[in-house]
């Protein structure tokens, strides 16, 4: 097996078999790229003498492609094994404790799918009793929408209670205020490197030339907003104001040993939805609200995979851009403890649920902080993990 020189703890969610990318700063630094190892984040700019590093961004590097991104991976791991390399490396650790975390790429758009079986069917029988719990496409191909770049905030910003239009059954016409269903999703987020061109097809199996990795995603809902906006068109306010993503970016290249087979798919998907390669992930995800771990959703029996959306995005010619991000939808499973929103574990707010205080929540009240991390099987036997997407409600604006 093999062990970095740099202090790893047992069961840290970064050792050599990860090496996530980050911005991150030093106190009074600039802003620039590094990678966790252990409690430390290597500054790579200083290590490697590469300007593309001492960016405030990711974007530039994962513009490189798939050569360049091996080349640095490999690199990173002879200089964090090899004691030879220690005294030239060491001065550039910096422990993570004293920096700022930053968004680590620039997001070019934000398309958030909805691939989970049993969260589809679970929101379809909250919202449609009398009904078919999945709508007639949702096994023909991977639903989703377009979000908003420009709110996708880095993990520990404070997220401020929306307000908007609502209509509740016994309001005779919608009100506008403060959003009393607020939300969470659990979700898993792939981030694009390498663009293609207006009007050519990302086929499935060029999956890995374009995607670097991946990020653990909190799509914030206002379920009472959304709910009364979205017919015809779909998600808009009840989704734009806010999507949380963990600060590391898990390269493709570490999670080689957590790839597994998606749940098999009937009727077959068209051709262009078919795959040669297996990309179901087995992730691990745990949510926790207010310290309280409250579900544990299981990531690899999402029924669309992430090469599937990518082809299905890219199927009619839309092209992808360097810091594209696309999010698997909420993560569900099919027990109660594997449900990946608060609007299926409370279904619909019924069924409240009680923390370790004592208290109960059916959705998130001001105040509340929900933690969601994962983990998944690494190199050598190793589990790695994303670290963590966190994120507390503030009081709407109306309300301060």
């Amino acid at each position: 097996m093999r062990r970095s020189w740099v202090p790893v703890a047992d069961g840290s969610h970064f050792p050599v078999q990860n090496l996530p990318y980050g911005v991150f700063s030093p106190a009074g630094g600039r802003p620039r790229v590094g990678v966790a190892i252990g409690e430390q984040v290597l500054d790579l700019a200083g290590v490697t003498g590469d300007e593309v590093f001492d960016r405030p961004s990711l974007n530039s590097f994962m513009a490189r492609g798939p050569g360049a991104w091996a080349e640095v991976r490999g690199r990173l791991v002879e200089l964090l094994t090899d004691e030879a390399h220690r005294a030239a490396v060491e001065p550039h650790l910096v422990p993570r404790a004293e920096v700022e975390l930053h968004l680590p790429f620039e997001v070019a758009d934000y398309v958030d799918f909805y691939a989970s079986e049993q969260h589809a069917s679970n929101v379809g029988r909250i919202f449609r009793p009398d009904g078919e719990p999945l709508t007639p496409n949702w096994k023909h191909l991977p639903v989703g929408y377009h979000g908003r770049a420009g709110t996708v905030v880095v993990s520990g910003t404070p997220v401020v209670r929306p307000e908007g239009q609502r209509r509740g059954a016994s309001d005779p016409t919608p009100i506008f205020g403060p959003s009393v269903r607020l939300d969470i999703e659990a979700e898993v987020g792939v981030v694009v490197g390498v663009p293609s061109a207006l009007g050519q097809p990302v086929p499935t199996s060029a999956f890995a030339e374009h995607a670097f990795g991946l990020v653990l995603v909190n799509d914030w809902s206002a379920r009472d907003i959304q709910a009364w906006e979205y017919v015809p068109l779909g998600p808009f306010l009840g989704k734009s104001f806010a999507t949380s993503i963990s600060p590391w970016v898990v390269p493709l290249a570490a999670l080689q040993h957590a790839r597994v087979s998606p749940p098999r798919q009937a009727p077959e998907p068209l051709e262009y939805l078919r795959c040669t390669e297996d990309w179901g992930l087995d992730l691990a995800i745990e949510i926790e609200w207010n310290g309280t771990t409250v579900s544990r959703p299981p990531f690899r029996d999402m029924y669309w995979t992430a090469a599937q959306q990518l082809a299905h995005m890219t199927v009619n010619g839309a092209s992808l851009r360097t810091g594209d991000l696309f999010a698997s939808g909420t993560v569900s499973g099919p027990t109660r403890s594997e449900r990946g929103s608060f609007l299926e574990l409370t279904w619909n707010g019924s069924e409240p649920v009680r923390l370790g205080d004592g208290s109960e929540r059916a959705f998130l009240e001001d105040g509340d902080t929900v933690r969601i991390s994962a983990t998944a099987p690494g190199e050598d036997g190793v589990r790695i993990g994303f670290g963590e997407v966190v994120g507390t409600i503030l009081p709407s604006r109306s309300a301060t």
